[in-house]
Formats: C-alpha cells, sequence, structure tokens
C-alpha cells in the first residue's frame, strides 16, 4: 500500500516535539547537576551532554552555547516566580508587612529551588567583570516586578528613598548574596526537635521576618506611639 501524497515516512510531528522537550528538559537538569559540582565556568557543554545521556550534538539542537542555556535556565526561574502570583493583580503595596513578606517569599524559594543556577549566574556575572554591565542588567531585569510595585507607591503619592529601579536593585541585591551566603546553612524548617536543641524552628521564618522588618523600618526602627 503506498503512502498518501504530502506525508513522508518518520516520527509523527508530535511525537518529535514530545522527544525534543524531554531532551531539552534532560540538559537543563544535567546542566544544574553539572553547575553544582563542577562550577559554571568548570563545566564544559561535553560534561553536560554526557550527564543528560545525549549526543554531544544534541545540545546545539536547543541552545547555541552555554550562555543561552544558562540564560534559558534563568528565565524558568522568572516563570516560577511569576506563577506564584496572578498576573492580573494591581500593583501590590510593598509598605503592607504581609504583602512585602510574600514577595520576599517567593524570591527566596526560587532562589532556594535554584541555587545551582543563582551560583552560575554569580559566576557568569563575576567572569564578565564590572565594565561589563552584565550584573547591574541582571539585577534589574530580575527585579522589574519589585520596580513595578515602587512606582506604583510613588504614583500614589507614597515618598521612597530614590530612584525606584535603584531601590529594586538593592533589595535584589541584599537579597540574592544573603541567599548565596545562607542557603547551604538553612536546609528548610528543621526537625520538631529543634527547638530543644536550642536551634530556630524554621531558619527561613526567621530570615525573612528580618528583611521585612529592615525594609519596612531600616534602622530607625518602626515608630512608636507616644505615651499617654
Amino acid at each position: 500500500m503506498g503512502e498518501r501524497p504530502g506525508i513522508r515516512p518518520g516520527i509523527r510531528p508530535g511525537i518529535r516535539r514530545a522527544k525534543a522537550a524531554q531532551t531539552e528538559a534532560a540538559l537543563k537538569a544535567a546542566a544544574r547537576r553539572e553547575f553544582a559540582e563542577r562550577g559554571y565556568l568548570n563545566t564544559k557543554i561535553t560534561d553536560i551532554t554526557a550527564t543528560a545521556g545525549r549526543a554531544a550534538g544534541s545540545f546545539y539542537q536547543h541552545f547555541a552555547s552555554k550562555e543561552e542555556l544558562l540564560a534559558a535556565l534563568l528565565a524558568d526561574m522568572g516563570r516560577q516566580a511569576g506563577a506564584a502570583f496572578d498576573g492580573d493583580h494591581p500593583p501590590h503595596d510593598l509598605t503592607d508587612p504581609a504583602q512585602l513578606r510574600a514577595h520576599l517569599a517567593v524570591a527566596w524559594g526560587v532562589m532556594r529551588d535554584n541555587r545551582p543556577v543563582m551560583n552560575a549566574l554569580l559566576e557568569s556575572a563575576l567572569a564578565a567583570g564590572p565594565a561589563s554591565g552584565m550584573l547591574w542588567e541582571r539585577l534589574t531585569a530580575d527585579t522589574s516586578v519589585l520596580r513595578e510595585h515602587l512606582e506604583y507607591l510613588r504614583d500614589q503619592g507614597h515618598p521612597l528613598p530614590g530612584d525606584p529601579a535603584l531601590i529594586a536593585a538593592a533589595i535584589g541585591g541584599m537579597l540574592s548574596m544573603l541567599a548565596y551566603a545562607l542557603l547551604p546553612a538553612s536546609p528548610g524548617p528543621a526537625a520538631p526537635d529543634a527547638a530543644a536543641a536550642g536551634e530556630p524552628a524554621d531558619p527561613d521564618a526567621q530570615i525573612l521576618d528580618t528583611l521585612t522588618g529592615l525594609l519596612l523600618h531600616g534602622l530607625a526602627g518602626p515608630a512608636t506611639e507616644p505615651a499617654g
């Protein structure tokens, strides 16, 4: 029985797309493992394909370079963070402690889930050097949602200590560096007997509460009600 006109033998398009998606996911997962074990700069593309169990040439069917793969992993982090909030909501009021803490918690959770990517981003930015402007570009891009919320506050007449883009980048820089320093030592909620051992029941909660208070009140601390 002959082939129908216009139909070529081989893998059906749906199956081909599914296999391509599986390969891309395998390459991303392998990159995360390799970045965690070797560091971004020491990881070769062949290390990634070997760990993924794919042919070396398959990498270039999905990514033009290791830098493009890192950008794709960063985009995945952005989607993870964006999924935590309804895209139709109006700008949040970051002067509200609960809303500010919720935003910090999302960012902290994304950083925790993607520590190998965070390390790789820092390595690549430091290797490029300050003259490249890469770190500032990433800070401003990654904190665009914070900037929009701060612009909303400014437009509502709320006084800000500076330019919204600079404030957002400062918050992002503080949070990312703190995560880089503390995440290895804060694996998440402690065991039930942690309190008996003198350890905080939830190190993440302590960190988020501290950051929320610092950003809301600064070093001056919360305003106190006059005695009367």
